[in-house]
């Protein structure tokens, strides 16, 4: 897990080490991330895909209320349980957690294909990838401190969580497509946000140990957050449905 705090640094980058060892570092600790992010993603996609054509599955997982409510519950306690576990475990035992909530956000995003058409499903994807992308590595370069960033993209994910409560009540179009270009907004900005973070409690010289992997596991988690929401706003907007 990341720690809590950052390293103390140098005039010259981290003490004991030179700029050019730091940023490599740093390029290496960030591939690894977005290879396990990357996995994710890519069993979240081969899971839903699956479902969404075996008609025994769509039976049983949307047959049934009390699954889909089940499967939500368990999201939300897998993420609870690798918040609060997994610096306690091992790197393995975190990236079981990691790959188990995909699986699970896999399960319950079977129903866009149902939803929406395939192919504007598969364009939403590109958007979102190089959306995410673009600002994946605006934040990994820039010198800027994105912190006021963060911190008014992280107000605005509590505004977007308030509004979308109240309008399962309300059922107001007007606040459906203002929370959903708001979604695109804040997690676009969270993404940069987000990556600079990451890089910047990268605990250099830690390189291959098992608490690095653990590192790079957990910023891989905040990173999928940040494009699976992203790509669900934007399939908001460029979904087409069947």
């Amino acid at each position: 897990m990341i720690p809590s705090a950052s390293p103390i640094r140098s005039a010259g980058g981290l003490a004991g080490f030179t700029a050019e060892q730091v940023t490599a570092e740093n390029a290496a600790f960030m591939r690894k991330v977005y290879a396990f992010m990357s996995g994710g993603l890519g069993l979240t996609a081969l899971v839903a895909w699956m479902i969404a054509h075996s008609s025994v599955a769509i039976d049983i997982i949307y047959g049934h209320r009390g699954i889909i409510r089940l499967l939500f519950a368990a999201q939300i306690v897998t993420v609870l349980a690798f918040t609060f576990l997994a610096q306690k475990m091992k790197a393995s035992g975190a990236a079981t957690l990691f790959f188990l909530y995909s699986v699970l956000t896999g399960i319950t995003l079977s129903s866009i294909f149902l939803v929406y058409t395939t192919s504007s499903i598969t364009t939403t994807f590109l958007v979102t990838a190089g959306t995410f992308g673009g600002m994946s590595i605006y934040g990994f370069v820039t010198k800027r401190d994105l912190s006021g960033v963060g911190h008014f993209m992280m107000m605005g994910l509590w505004g977007l969580i308030i509004a979308s409560i109240a309008n399962f009540f309300m059922r107001s179009e007007t606040i459906y497509w203002v929370t959903t270009f708001m979604g695109v907004l804040v997690f676009t900005g969270l993404t940069a946000y987000d990556t600079q973070k990451i890089k910047e409690l990268n605990v250099i010289g830690n390189a291959g140990t098992d608490e690095d992997h653990k590192e790079a596991i957990h910023g891989a988690l905040v990173l999928y957050l940040d494009f699976i929401n992203m790509f669900l706003y934007l399939l908001r907007l460029f979904g087409r449905r069947r």
